[in-house]
């Protein structure tokens, strides 16, 4: 079992998918500025791979983060902190370049503040059915500023966020999917195995594809759907010439399942 104080992320790489691990256990994952860095830093790391095609974060322990530890983070966040280079901004509001490429989140125990802010900002959410949500910044004399008060509206509803948002109380893993945070709840044990076999399914397919979708959704909340619209024919067209598109229609035709280089 994980024993680490010091916060740090681990790195496993499985086929096409990357597993990548909060690690500070004896603090509940609660983000230090070791912790912070390295996420950001393995993300990086993930978005340069060419070979990795999907990420999945998890948590070594019984929670997945307790939050920010402010006690440790407070003075960076005073001054502005920004994420280092080689690294990616996976919540999109500290000034870091964004993931290309999907990325998956799987929580149990404990999920606050800043943890909620990375489901958001992820791709697909899993949960066990023993966690435990807050967004509590409203009690802590602050705000959520990583990404709850851009996106969680957008997927509840207003009322519904607003309910969490404004009073910083914790809620269960069937609120959180009936918000539409978490796509799927499952038993404590399965919640990995789950998320693994999820993270291999998105990496089975082609990834010039699967790029293509994520840009295309994300155009759309940034420039609007009139503006990723128009978009959409030529990238079509390049990707019809790929050799990912001949294999998919040959895989097609010959009744199994393709088989993508990426190219």
């Amino acid at each position: 079992m994980s024993t680490s104080s010091v916060g740090r992320v681990s790195r496993e790489k499985r086929g096409h998918i990357m597993l990548i691990g909060l690690d500070r256990t004896p603090k509940r994952n609660a983000f230090d500025q070791a912790m912070l860095d390295d996420l950001v830093l393995a993300l990086g790391e993930y978005e340069r791979d060419d070979d990795a095609r999907c990420a999945l974060v998890f948590a070594h322990g019984e929670h997945f983060t307790a939050g920010l530890d402010l006690a440790n983070v407070g003075d960076a966040f005073r001054q502005g902190w920004t994420v280092p280079a080689g690294a990616v901004d996976p919540w999109g509001t500290f000034g870091g370049p964004r993931l290309s490429k999907p990325l998956i989140v799987a929580v149990q125990g404990y999920c606050y503040t800043i943890g909620i802010e990375l489901m958001l900002a992820a791709d697909i959410n899993l949960c066990a059915s023993n966690t435990r949500f807050a967004q509590m910044e409203v009690q802590r004399g602050i705000f959520p500023f990583a990404g709850a008060t851009l996106r969680l509206h957008q997927i509840a509803g207003w009322g519904n966020a607003m309910r969490w948002l404004l009073t910083g109380d914790e809620f269960d893993a069937h609120e959180a999917y009936r918000l539409g945070l978490v796509q799927e709840v499952l038993a404590s044990e399965d919640l990995l195995p789950r998320a693994i076999w999820l993270a291999e399914r998105v990496a089975a397919q082609a990834p010039l594809g699967v790029r293509a979708t994520l840009a295309s959704a994300h155009q759309t909340l940034d420039d609007g759907e009139k503006v990723a619209a128009a978009a959409l024919q030529a990238t079509a067209q390049q990707l019809l010439t790929t050799e990912d598109a001949k294999e998919g229609l040959r895989a097609m035709l010959e009744k199994r399942e393709g088989k993508f280089r990426g190219k």
